[in-house]
């Protein structure tokens, strides 16, 4: 398969490359991305198929239709690592919460969060292909919460591989910047900014593209990418697991096999809503992709009115704060499948200079074909947890954004909805805490000891050691000193 770039080619850059190329270098001409040249196809012979696959089979088969020149042996390995998983054999269960809503649940991994469900493998994959090429390169990431564990975890003591990540300084929950500011491998820097998502986001694009900075890591003999994803090679991971999950109602009797479903996405960069679009492109059947938010609901607003609109935007902080996010990298790979390059370049540009843009009509229409959404403020996200708890689920406040647009998104009641679970209920416990109770947490220690104990239900040993762990990385810097502390770690 070949990867062609979202906003055109410049004349300076390869008009395509492959895979292993892509996840290298990630950014492309004017500032674009890498997608698929076309996605590959399936019928439902292929869900007959892998109807009673394990996540591992169904996986491999994705893969080879996507045709990643990437090794056997290494896509092998990196699939094992879901091996490790609370269930090696499903480490995405798929449960009901109501006749009509089953929640497939993404935060089974090392890092209790669903980008693990992409970064263990590309992980693996990253690093192998770096050293197959003798290469050493410096992963940058920049993270509301989720991404910078998960991508930490995945390349801790990985040869040929250092990573910068970067974290808002007082924008994670306490679990989250525990489980960053611990990590003591040699090859990772934690780097906390003064600002938001969008600010650490910026960097990092910026530092992407920086001829000055390529320069730099070139003289200690270094290259660039990311873990971010905009990196393809989080993206095809994020693919699979929608796939699994309609599988997974076929198999609870929940659905025959050719039934539509609704795909419920809590979206902040909207790689997770991009896999599920994805899916359906390729053939899953979707009546829908619903895209919840909180209310930094820019992407509601967009799906909306067809106005990407950053003017007078700022962050707000919410109890969903990976969700946190202004500026949505993967509405970019949306825009260029179905307006193509050129207009995809005209849009994202003007977003750049002007913090603008509009669709046309006839684009709002096509974007509305396969897009609802709606946004959940922190109160109803609270009523939603503490009524799901009462019904017998416990879950995160960013999937009872989920549970907003399952009220509200669905046109057709008789289609059952897959609603997606991207934490675990420990990596925000003062907010369920709060739904529960009514009381106020100012630690996450004693909300998880409330909750373990109302819910019976145990703290994971990997989020309890937390808080035990010696705290290794203390940087905390304004956003201008980035690039400087970076090259500092290099060396």
């Amino acid at each position: 398969m070949k990867f062609i770039e979202t906003r055109g080619n410049d004349g300076q850059r390869p008009e395509s490359i492959t895979f292993s190329q892509a996840i290298l270098s990630p950014m492309s001409s004017f500032g674009g991305i890498y997608s698929p040249e076309s996605l590959p196809h399936f019928g439902l012979d292929f869900l007959q198929q892998h109807a009673n696959s394990d996540y591992k089979t169904l996986a491999k088969a994705v893969l080879a239709m996507f045709e990643v020149d990437i090794a056997e042996s290494v896509i092998d390995e990196a699939l094992s690592l879901y091996d490790a998983f609370d269930d090696p054999k499903n480490p995405v269960p798929v449960v009901k919460v109501y006749d009509d809503l089953y929640v497939s649940e993404l935060y089974h991994g090392p890092t209790r969060a669903f980008k693990d469900m992409a970064l263990q493998p590309f992980g693996k994959v990253l690093s192998s292909v770096a050293q197959a090429n003798g290469d050493k390169y410096l992963i940058l990431a920049a993270t509301s919460g989720d991404t910078g564990p998960a991508a930490l975890e995945t390349f801790k003591n990985r040869d040929n591989v250092q990573v910068a990540c970067l974290y808002p300084d007082g924008g994670t929950s306490d679990v989250q910047r525990l489980q960053m500011v611990t990590e003591d491998a040699a090859n990772l820097k934690v780097i906390g900014i003064h600002g938001d998502f969008d600010d650490a986001q910026t960097a990092l694009k910026t530092l992407l593209v920086s001829d000055t900075f390529r320069d730099k890591l070139n003289e200690n003999h270094i290259s660039l990418s990311a873990a971010n994803s905009v990196n393809f090679g989080r993206i095809i991971f994020q693919t699979i697991y929608h796939i699994h999950s309609y599988l997974e109602l076929v198999r609870q009797n929940a659905i025959e096999l050719g039934d539509l479903v609704y795909l419920n996405v809590p979206s902040g960069n909207f790689g997770n809503a991009l896999g599920g679009y994805y899916a359906y492109k390729m053939g899953l059947p979707v009546k829908q992709v619903h895209i919840a938010s909180n209310q930094n609901n820019v992407l509601t607003k967009f799906i909306k009115t067809g106005e990407y609109d950053l003017r007078d935007a700022s962050v707000i902080p919410t109890t969903s704060p990976a969700m946190d996010i202004l500026k949505s990298s993967n509405i970019e790979r949306i825009l260029f499948d179905l307006f193509g390059a050129e207009r995809t370049k005209e849009l994202m540009l003007k977003l750049d200079n002007d913090k603008y843009y509009a669709l046309t009509a006839d684009e709002l229409k096509q974007v509305q074909a396969i897009f609802a959404a709606d946004f959940c403020s922190d109160q109803e996200g609270k009523d939603y947890i503490r009524a799901a708890f009462e019904a017998g689920y416990l879950m995160c406040p960013h999937t009872a954004t989920c549970f907003k647009a399952y009220d509200t998104c669905r046109d057709d009641t008789s289609i059952k909805t897959i609603a997606y679970s991207t934490a675990e209920w420990t990596k925000f416990s003062p907010v369920i805490a709060d739904a529960l109770t009514g009381e106020s947490f100012e630690h996450d220690k004693d909300a998880l000891e409330m909750i373990s104990l109302k819910a019976k239900v145990k703290i994971p040993e990997q989020i309890a050691a937390l808080f035990d762990k010696e705290v290794a990385q203390k940087t905390v810097i304004d956003k201008e000193q980035i690039e400087q502390e970076i090259l500092s770690f290099l060396g």
